[in-house]
């Protein structure tokens, strides 16, 4: 983007963790042409989480600062109270303020249930949801000491959920779960942060990567309606202020469009009774009345 065209995120400081590759980077880097200050966060590890390494942020941060943007890169793991905590505070130290997070860190170790160790779960929840609830953590608590001194935040929040956890992909139960979790959190922390000004909400992306290579075989068009820079012009929408409002949704993105996801929603009702030997019928008839699950691919529903 030329330096003479409107730039709607001009001087508005944002933190992306997981902003060395992939959808991360492609986040930090259409932030910073449209005027946004940027942490690059990443730990530098592998798809699976092994490993650490400086240089995709770094990188990031260099491609950032020649096209004439400002960044900074942090290289903390903001799974850890500390390192969250630490990446406000950069923000804050470098910038002057803090006015959108979003939250894309990331692993895979996928395996199908009845195969998967402790540390594959374990590991994957804590990469994915205590990242997003620690940095939102620590960001909301300088939202609220600027809103009780008599400051407007006007702060964005933006976590990545997955299809996978609202549509229930097979062999990811440690990753569905944790996108699932991180849905219903921004959900919840949108209602909690609205006090004070700030915006709450989630994105689905469909894109390559390298967390998605190797999936499925794309066609061309498929591969030009994944690019990362789709979903991320949601995300620098949503960091915008233009966004005012907007609060608690969850959107899936892509090229093929943005759309709403619908969270759980009420279906038919069975009489109730203290007698279980009673309900097998209404039970029953409830769930004929009620809509499928929805599956994986827009559309389509499938039964559990």
């Amino acid at each position: 983007m030329g330096r003479d065209q409107v730039k709607f995120c001009e001087n508005r400081v944002a933190i992306v963790s997981g902003a060395g590759r992939g959808l991360g980077r492609s986040h930090a880097l259409m932030l910073a042409a449209h005027g946004a200050k940027v942490v690059v966060n990443d730990l530098g590890a592998a798809a699976s989480g092994i490993g650490t390494d400086a240089t995709p942020a770094d990188d990031v941060v260099a491609e950032i600062r020649a096209a004439g943007g400002e960044a900074v890169a942090d290289h903390s793991d903001v799974a850890t109270w500390d390192g969250a905590a630490g990446v406000v505070q950069k923000a804050i130290d470098n910038f002057g303020d803090l006015n959108v997070v979003v939250n894309n860190a990331g692993i895979l170790r996928d395996r199908m249930l009845v195969n998967m160790t402790e540390d594959e779960w374990d590991a994957v929840v804590r990469v994915h949801m205590k990242s997003t609830f620690a940095v939102t953590h620590h960001a909301a608590n300088h939202w609220r000491r600027v809103s009780k001194q008599g400051g407007t935040p006007d702060a964005r929040v933006i976590n990545t959920t997955s299809h996978s956890g609202l549509y229930c992909n097979i062999g990811q139960t440690n990753y569905a779960a944790a996108k699932a979790g991180i849905a219903t959190f921004s959900i919840v922390a949108a209602r909690e942060l609205q006090r004070y000004g700030v915006t709450v909400n989630a994105i689905a992306p469909r894109a390559t990567t390298r967390m998605t290579e190797g999936l499925l075989e794309w066609t061309p068009e498929q591969l030009e309606n994944r690019k990362p820079e789709w979903v991320s012009s949601l995300v620098t929408w949503l960091a915008s202020t233009q966004s005012e409002g907007i609060s608690g949704r969850v959107f899936e993105a892509w090229g093929y469009g943005f759309t709403v996801a619908e969270s759980w929603q009420h279906g038919a009702t069975a009489e109730a009774s203290l007698d279980p030997t009673t309900i097998n019928d209404g039970i029953r008839a409830a769930i004929a009345q009620s809509r499928p699950n929805a599956g994986i691919n827009i559309g389509e529903e499938h039964d559990p």
